[in-house]
């Protein structure tokens, strides 16, 4: 191909996507189908879906529910939803202004941060970090400031993360339990996060999607639940890893009422509804 043309094909890719790659994990995935491998690389449970969840969707596809749902998604599922945090950690959410059905947790973090980033905002990173966090804070406009969490037992520095936050920092990703360390943060890791957030008025953005799978009486702790945190806390999750269903891509995110509003409107005009 000549260089003139090479250029043309250039000229029409935006900027804002010649800052990262593909996605490493789906790339190992379409060479471990290729070549018969073992996929080591894409999180996704080696157990059957419940069949109680299958029959559900097989008798809702046979029922003619095949429509949209309104754009947060259907009340009987943000309802459930609700009643799930009740009961797992005593934390009450209201369906109607704060809860959002996404098409996955991937879609909910990334409307999440189109909602709450502007351009020169920063994001504080705890790494190794799942892939998608840094090119969603890209394609916000925003930058990364990242935090190393140290092998064996994948602990932070308290004063390395006191240092990552500035002036402009808006908020910090928040992973727990840890993709792809299996770090599960500790109640008084997550206070001192919050303390943070709160002295730099920043936002803590959790992905737990894997807050049930957990090892050697490891407890999980929504970081919106200690002091000072509910009310600047967006919590991402779905039930992709819990119920073996990543192919539906059904997710939600949980968040205070005018934060929500923000985000159903970009989840709008990124998919209309889930």
């Amino acid at each position: 191909m000549s260089s003139s043309a090479i250029a043309q094909r250039t000229r029409f890719r935006s900027q804002r996507t010649r800052n990262f790659t593909e996605s490493v994990i789906r790339e190992m995935t379409r060479l471990a189908i290729r070549y018969g491998a073992i996929n080591l690389a894409q999180g996704f449970p080696d157990f059957p879906a419940p069949a109680e969840l299958k029959k559900a969707a097989a008798d809702a596809i046979a029922a003619d529910i095949n429509q949209y749902a309104v754009t947060w998604g259907a009340k009987p599922f943000r309802d459930a939803i609700a009643a799930k945090y009740q009961r797992c950690y005593g934390i009450e959410f209201d369906p109607e202004r704060e809860i959002t059905v996404c098409c996955g947790a991937t879609e909910g973090m990334i409307a999440t941060l189109l909602a709450v980033l502007d351009p020169g905002d920063e994001v504080v990173l705890f790494e190794p970090f799942y892939e998608n966090y840094n090119p969603d804070t890209q394609l916000c406009g925003a930058s990364v400031r990242y935090v190393t969490l140290h092998a064996p037992d994948w602990n932070f520095d308290p004063e390395e993360l006191r240092r990552a936050f500035t002036p402009r920092t808006k908020a910090i990703i928040l992973n727990t339990p840890n993709n792809p360390t299996g770090k599960v943060f500790k109640r008084e890791e997550l206070e001192f996060i919050g303390g943070l957030c709160q002295e730099f008025d920043a936002l803590a953005i959790t992905d737990e999607i894997y807050e049930h799978i957990l090892y050697d009486g490891a407890v999980h702790v929504p970081i919106l639940s200690m002091p000072g945190m509910r009310e600047r806390s967006v919590l991402v999750n779905s039930m992709s890893k819990t119920y073996s269903v990543t192919g539906w891509r059904v997710g939600w995110v949980l968040a205070p009422p005018d934060l929500s509003d923000s985000i159903r409107k970009v989840h709008d005009f990124l998919t209309v509804g889930a």
